[in-house]
């Protein structure tokens, strides 16, 4: 089974572009079922597995089914994000297999976040879990990644002091911002 990973981040795209591309957590069901629809009939496998991650700083999309549909994944979120593909090309990352998962890894553990460590995307990874299992839209390989990187980022957290002073971007804007004004 091939694993794909499509997303634009804090670190690829600017706010404005990011928020073409950001889905409630009740537009994911529908969201999935139109994507796996779409790429169904591009990955020859019937049952292409997806989930999204979407919060303020990132969307990423993950897909698991018989071949990787990179390209097609992309057509399909620059259409519904009204851009063109090219446009969202320069501003993307498209992460297959090894590199894929590698990359679950580290957004879960809080290695690829804004503010390094921060923890609260391991619950926002598995709200879109949970969200993409509800959608039907989860299949088995896809949920071993997914609990794979929750237990990596347990382990990340519990072997190394990375969470010992992570603070949300909210809270680093307060402090730094008590600190111009002292």
């Amino acid at each position: 089974m091939a694993v794909w990973a499509l997303g634009i981040n804090h670190t690829t795209a600017p706010l404005d572009l990011r928020g073409r591309f950001a889905f409630a957590l009740d537009q994911i069901a529908p969201t999935l079922q139109g994507l796996r629809q779409s790429l169904s009939g591009t990955a020859r496998h019937p049952q292409v597995e997806t989930a999204i991650i979407s919060t303020c700083n990132r969307t990423e999309i993950y897909c698991a089914g018989q071949e990787t549909a990179l390209e097609h994944t992309l057509d399909w979120l620059a259409q519904s994000g009204g851009v063109s593909p090219s446009m969202l090309r320069s501003h993307s990352y498209a992460l297959e297999d090894g590199m894929a998962a590698r990359h679950a890894f580290r957004v879960a553990s809080g290695l690829d976040s804004m503010v390094l460590g921060e923890a609260q995307i391991l619950g926002q990874m598995k709200d879109a879990v949970r969200a993409a299992e509800s959608a039907g839209a989860l299949g088995s390989t896809l949920n071993q990644l997914f609990q794979r990187s929750f237990a990596v980022a347990k382990e990340v957290r519990t072997s190394t002091e990375i969470g010992a002073h992570s603070i949300s971007m909210a809270a680093a804007a307060v402090r730094l911002a008590s600190q111009l004004f002292e």
